[in-house]
C-alpha cells in the first residue's frame, strides 16, 4: 500500500481515539451498545472483504475466513453449541448443493447453446445491428434490468452473462467496468417484483398494517436511483475503478 493510505489510516484512528476519549457519559452508553452489536460485524466484514482486497486471500479462503468469524462471534454471544451448529452445516449443505446444481445446469446450457450455433447466431445479430460501444451498453444493460424482474441474480449471472461477455471485445468495453455496471444493475432482481427477495425479506420484519404492496410501491425511488447511479458511473467510470487502479496497478 502507498505510504498515504497509512498515513491518513495512522491520523483517522488518532482522531477517533481523541474522540472517544472526550466521551460523556451518554456518548459512553452508546459507544458501548454499538461495540457489542454494531462493531463485531464490522469487523467481520472488514476481515473477510480486507482479505480479498489487500490479496491476503481468494474468494473461497475468504470464505473459510468468514465462517471462523462467525464461529468466533457465536462463541462470544455464548450462542455456539451444537444445535446451531448442526443447523449452520445443514442450511451451509443446502445452499452450496442448490448453487452447485445451478451450475452445472448453465455449464450444460452454455455448451449446448454454443454446440448449436446459439453463440455465433447472438454475435451474428448483435453486430449485425452495427451499433456503438455505448448503444451496446444500452442494450446490454435494458436487457438485464428487463431480467431482474422474473429472475434472480444468480440465474442472471450463471445463465446469461457468458452470452454478454464474448461481445465485450468487438466493442472495446473492460470487462471489468462491464461488471461494475451489471452488479449495480443486479440490484433490480432484490426490488422489482414479482421476485423482488429484499420486498419480502422486508415484508417479514414489517408491521402487520404494512402490505407488500406499499411495500413494491416504496421501492420505485430506490430503482431510480439505481439508474441514476448507472448513468454516473458509466460518465463517471472512476467512481468504481480507482479503488481497484490503486490497489492492483
Amino acid at each position: 500500500m502507498p505510504n498515504w493510505f497509512w498515513i491518513t489510516l495512522a491520523v483517522v484512528c488518532v482522531a477517533m481515539a481523541y474522540f472517544y476519549w472526550r466521551f460523556d457519559f451518554a456518548r459512553m452508553e452508546i459507544f458501548k451498545q454499538l461495540l457489542s452489536s454494531f462493531f463485531p460485524l464490522a469487523v467481520l466484514i472488514l476481515a473477510v472483504l480486507g482479505s480479498i482486497v489487500f490479496g491476503l486471500a481468494t474468494p473461497t479462503e475468504a470464505a473459510a475466513v468468514g465462517a471462523l468469524g462467525g464461529a468466533l462471534l457465536a462463541a462470544a454471544y455464548g450462542q455456539l453449541n451444537y444445535g446451531v451448529v448442526k443447523e449452520s452445516v445443514f442450511l451451509t449443505a443446502k445452499t452450496s448443493a442448490m448453487v452447485c446444481w445451478l451450475f452445472v445446469g448453465s455449464s450444460i446450457f452454455s455448451a449446448a447453446f454454443a454446440l448449436l450455433g446459439g453463440q455465433a447466431l447472438v454475435e451474428q445479430w448483435v453486430m449485425s445491428m452495427d451499433l456503438t460501444p455505448l448503444q451496446f451498453m444500452i442494450l446490454a444493460q435494458v436487457i438485464i434490468f428487463l431480467l431482474g424482474w422474473p429472475l434472480e441474480w444468480t440465474e442472471i449471472i450463471i445463465i446469461f452473462m457468458p452470452i454478454f461477455v464474448p461481445l465485450l471485445d468487438n466493442f472495446g468495453i473492460d470487462p471489468l467496468f462491464f461488471g461494475l455496471l451489471v452488479a449495480l444493475n443486479l440490484q433490480t432482481a432484490f426490488l422489482s417484483p414479482p421476485v423482488a427477495m429484499a420486498a419480502f425479506y422486508l415484508k417479514g420484519v414489517a408491521p402487520p398494517h404494512v402490505t407488500l404492496n406499499q411495500i413494491f410501491g416504496g421501492m420505485l425511488p430506490f430503482m431510480a436511483i439505481q439508474v441514476v447511479a448507472l448513468v454516473l458511473l458509466y460518465m463517471f467510470p472512476d467512481i468504481g475503478l480507482w479503488l481497484p487502479k490503486v490497489l492492483y496497478q
